[in-house]
């Protein structure tokens, strides 16, 4: 073991030797040899020709990697592409360049009872919020008394200072599927 460390200390410690291995006369250890000995001593590496080594190599490994992400199977990319395509496409009524139509304009108008059931049953069934709970007669009959037309406003626009907002949060649906759903929780509260 002494051996090998004394004949590592010659190298670190004699520059003729570093110099003669260096120029390439050492058996080709020239590049190794001259990195070894600038590690040892904490310097870094000045010599051209090893600087140059290291970043023709670095560049040729970023070189073969690209080559690498250019030969992509046909299944490959369209995995890919099925992964980052974008989540939702806007389309709008009348735009001739959107391949579908959009979701609002298609099917039949929803029920009074599938919109109270989707959208409304959340604070007409329990009355959250100062919600007049659907068939509670008490609770309908002032808003009742009012007339319709102020109901299916409030049911579409909302009212001012309370919880009731605007179609009761159900954005998807069109005035007259909110009206529809006014109707029947005062059919079903009278």
């Amino acid at each position: 073991m002494w051996p090998v460390w004394r004949g590592v200390w010659r190298i670190v410690r004699d520059d003729s030797v570093s110099r003669f291995w260096h120029r390439g006369k050492g058996a080709g250890l020239g590049f190794a040899a001259a990195a070894i000995v600038a590690i040892m001593r904490g310097q870094t590496v000045k010599e051209h020709k090893v600087i140059n080594r290291i970043v023709f190599s670095v560049f040729g490994l970023l070189l073969a990697g690209s080559a690498l992400a250019v030969s992509l199977t046909e299944g490959q990319r369209a995995a890919i592409e099925e992964r980052i395509k974008p989540v939702g496409v806007i389309c709008l009524e009348g735009d001739s360049s959107c391949a579908a139509i959009p979701a609002a304009t298609v099917g039949v108008a929803r029920s009074g009872e599938d919109v109270y059931n989707a959208a409304c049953m959340a604070c007409h069934s329990t009355g959250a919020a100062g919600a007049p709970v659907y068939g509670d007669v008490a609770g309908w009959s002032d808003r009742i008394a009012k007339g319709m037309a102020v109901l299916h406003d409030a049911g579409v626009n909302g009212v001012a200072g309370t919880g009731m907002i605007a179609k009761g949060g159900c954005m998807n649906c069109s005035d007259d599927e909110v009206i529809a759903a006014v109707d029947y929780m005062v059919e079903g509260s009278q």
